[in-house]
């Protein structure tokens, strides 16, 4: 089956903007491929290029080397068949809930009633059905990060592209975020999106011609507790500059997961230990440079 997203032999280069006469290469030879419908993070320390591999998927970064495709197709410019959930925060403060929703879908020429009838579902389905008028400064943290899952899944995205969503989360909140999102990902239902009579290309707004089911996810953060509980695949980075795949590991645990309880089972203990010891020296070596940098 052809892939959702397929970076083959990518590099990415850059001028050192403390030092411009010096280049320095962010991530190398990295191949990686998240199939459709599959749910693959990436783990590694501080400033190995996750988030750079993340920007040339979504099209936002254009690599030194290397090709990347989606759905067979060669990227060309914004991926437009990807949602981007960054890790900051994305919502516009002088809009509500609702309206920050229902912007991505404005932006793509859906008829304003229309755009809010399928933004007032999202906040529906992420559990905040009463609060559309609510501004941004009015929520919670969790809220707002349940808003800005909405205002990615409205879209109707093939591919969705995490950038440490839950990372300012507390504990309490993260899990239930995570959850939330398994949960949606799981259902894998499709829903209406803009669209076109034109066969799909990598060119196309999101939602157009993808394989129905569960969302391709490419997910980044440095939490391997969370990766391993919410994965089908992990895949490890050394430490920068120059970061390469190092180990790639299977998560065989049965799904539907709860991402508290499965941390308790066997097989999640046994995975962990596996793949910390690939990851451990890299973070170390992380470490140590931010140190030698200071």
């Amino acid at each position: 089956m052809t892939p959702a997203l397929d970076l083959q032999g990518v590099a990415c280069t850059f001028t050192d903007r403390h030092n411009p006469g010096q280049r320095y290469t962010a991530v190398k030879d990295v191949s990686l491929t998240v199939g459709a419908g599959e749910f693959v993070s990436v783990v590694g320390p501080t400033g190995c290029g996750k988030s750079t591999l993340l920007n040339v998927g979504a099209g936002l970064l254009v690599p030194s080397t290397g090709t990347v495709t989606v759905f067979g197709q060669p990227l060309k410019g914004i991926n437009k068949r990807a949602g981007y959930m960054f890790q900051t925060e994305s919502l516009m403060p002088w809009r509500t809930a609702l309206a920050n929703v229902m912007a991505g879908l404005e932006f793509h020429g859906v008829p304003q009633a229309q755009a809010r009838a399928q933004a007032d579902e999202w906040l529906r389905r992420v559990g905040l059905g009463g609060f559309g008028d609510r501004y941004p400064h009015q929520m919670s943290g969790g809220m707002r990060k349940r808003v800005s899952l909405a205002q990615t899944l409205v879209l109707d995205p093939d591919i969705i592209l995490m950038d440490e969503p839950f990372s300012a989360l507390d504990i309490q909140t993260r899990q239930l975020m995570e959850n939330e999102l398994l949960a949606l990902w799981q259902a894998g239902e499709r829903r209406s999106a803009p669209s076109s009579p034109a066969p799909p290309t990598a060119g196309q707004p999101a939602g157009r011609g993808g394989p129905p089911g569960r969302k391709a996810v490419l997910f980044i953060t440095h939490d391997l507790d969370e990766a391993i509980a919410m994965s089908d695949r992990v895949v490890v980075l050394s430490a920068g500059p120059g970061s390469q795949p190092i180990g790639e590991f299977s998560i065989d645990i049965e799904r539907p997961r709860d991402v508290a309880e499965v941390k308790m089972t066997p097989r999640f203990i046994e995975l962990h230990k596996a793949i910390w010891a690939v990851l451990r020296e890299e973070v170390l070596k992380g470490y140590q440079q931010q140190l030698e940098a200071v």
